[in-house]
């Protein structure tokens, strides 16, 4: 059971490719005052990650990278627990036996998967564990009787899916899982590239010009943000529709200072676009460089995070494989 008076959330990340701001400001940011209300589950979806083909050094290293990218960037794991997908064998295990009550349909329906298989089918055809991604989703978030999932709009159809099978679980086996609600943060940041403004940033994009990665220097950063786009004018000013370049940017802005979107117009009325990029890149800067600073102490001497990671599995653990034993002894498994 969750702590008295607290509800439960889980998310993760998938540690397929660089962290860019866009993650950080529309989730890893969310994540760490999110803790300071609920009982905390933070992933590392390394299973997710492998349903799209990845070099085994790369995902070794993400993998690690990613963990120490959530404590870096205030995730205590004092009060949440942070753990490896692989590290808790009741994810795939209760995977299995959703795909069992998940119709093909429904799979096929997904969004995410219409968008993958474009790529996947051109080198592999499209592959098994692709489709499955759901199912094993939704075993992530029922193993530990999650109330609520912090997610993107784009992630709402999964949870919906999620949603969908614990019904179908409790109705044919009785009262098992809780019914989780999409979480979906309203007031986060969705960042956009600093290429393409009606592109999300992305961390798969053909150009590392389109995203600020949580890892970049500061001369990349001013750089990167000088080259950002902008739209005809040189007026700082809001509109997502007929501005969504410089809003893009004013987005970043407001998500790190708390500023109000006009208040940041009315900062630079008079000045250009010049001035405001070159206080954007200071204040993404001042922003990154503790996070950097943590996350080169903790990759510099892994055993912390290792025993970071270590607990929160143990922990997770306990909780996934008793919830793991009710569903499969509903089920009439012999125990």
């Amino acid at each position: 059971m969750a702590e008295e008076g607290k509800k439960r959330i889980f998310s993760g990340i998938q540690p397929s490719g660089v962290i860019h701001i866009g993650n950080y400001l529309g989730a890893i940011k969310q994540f760490t005052e999110l803790q300071l209300q609920h009982e905390a589950f933070f992933c590392v979806v390394d299973q997710h990650a492998i349903t799209v083909p990845q070099e085994p050094e790369q995902l070794y290293e993400n993998t690690l990278s990613v963990a120490a990218l959530y404590i870096a960037s205030g995730i205590n794991p004092k009060i949440a627990n942070i753990f490896i997908q692989s590290h808790v064998p009741a994810h795939t295990e209760l995977a299995w036996i959703l795909n069992t009550i998940t119709p093909i349909g429904e799979l096929e329906r997904m969004t995410q998967f219409k968008d993958k298989t474009q790529a996947q089918t051109k080198e592999t055809g499209i592959l098994a564990g692709l489709l499955n991604y759901p199912t094993l989703m939704a075993a992530d978030i029922l193993l530990y009787g999650t109330h609520a999932v912090p997610v993107g709009e784009d992630q709402t159809q999964h949870i919906e899916l999620t949603r969908m099978l614990a019904q179908r679980f409790n109705n044919k086996y009785g009262e098992t899982f809780v019914i989780p609600q999409a979480l979906v943060q309203e007031h986060a940041a969705r960042i956009m590239s600093l290429l393409d403004p009606a592109k999300k940033m992305s961390k798969s994009a053909d150009s590392p010009k389109s995203y600020i990665s949580m890892l970049d220097a500061p001369d990349e950063i001013r750089q990167k943000i000088k080259n950002a786009v902008t739209d005809s004018g040189n007026e700082v000013s809001y509109d997502k529709q007929k501005r969504p370049a410089i809003s893009n940017l004013i987005s970043i802005h407001r998500a790190l200072t708390g500023a109000a979107f006009n208040k940041i117009g009315e900062q630079y009325k008079g000045k250009g676009y010049a001035d405001f990029k070159q206080d954007l890149a200071d204040i993404i800067i001042q922003e990154l460089t503790p996070i950097q600073e943590r996350y080169q102490a903790l990759m510099e001497n892994k055993k912390e995070l290792e025993h970071i990671l270590r607990e929160g599995a143990r922990n997770a653990s306990a909780i996934a494989e008793k919830k793991l034993l009710e569903a499969k002894e509903k089920m009439g498994f012999y125990i």
